[in-house]
């Protein structure tokens, strides 16, 4: 009889503390996606989707500085791919209607560290009221040999606008 109290109890206080959960914080197992390509054909070729967003959150893939037929642009110059990447970056922002104040996470990858570090300072042009949270890190290759620089981001959209 002790074991059979014990186990609805247990139950008990399991059905209490579900019941005490806000429902705000309940999540249901399946949100409306919705994806972005910014070179179809590209991405398509690649296997990748440049961007998708789940309910408010926006996850980037790594922008490199390419033209739209996925060829390498700015080759050897750190400071105009960054610019390039950049731009890239902006349009699939707007395409959800943020801007960068509403990026969270920056990862940057680089061939270069000293070459970015040399050009990092154009991020002060982008992030105008402050940075987001994020890593730098040097790798020894990119995709492709002429990338210098890749940059992957995560955004939120708030109704709140901090």
């Amino acid at each position: 009889m002790g074991k059979l109290f014990q186990c609805v109890f247990q139950l008990w206080v399991f059905i209490l503390l579900i019941g005490c959960v806000p429902q705000d914080s309940v999540k249901p197992d399946t949100e409306d996606k919705e994806y972005f390509n910014l070179r179809p054909d590209v991405e398509q070729a690649y296997g990748y989707t440049h961007a998708i967003r789940v309910g408010d959150d926006i996850k980037i893939s790594g922008a490199v500085s390419m033209d739209d037929a996925g060829n390498p642009t700015a080759v050897g110059d750190m400071a105009q791919q960054i610019k390039n990447v950049y731009a890239d970056l902006a349009k699939i922002l707007a395409h959800y209607g943020l801007t960068f104040d509403d990026v969270t996470v920056e990862n940057v990858f680089t061939t270069d560290m000293a070459k970015f570090l040399e050009g990092a300072g154009y991020r002060s042009n982008i992030y105008k009221n402050r940075f987001p949270t994020g890593s730098w890190l040097e790798v020894k290759g990119l995709a492709l040999p002429e990338f210098m620089v890749e940059i992957e981001l995560e955004a939120h959209r708030s109704d709140t606008g901090n």
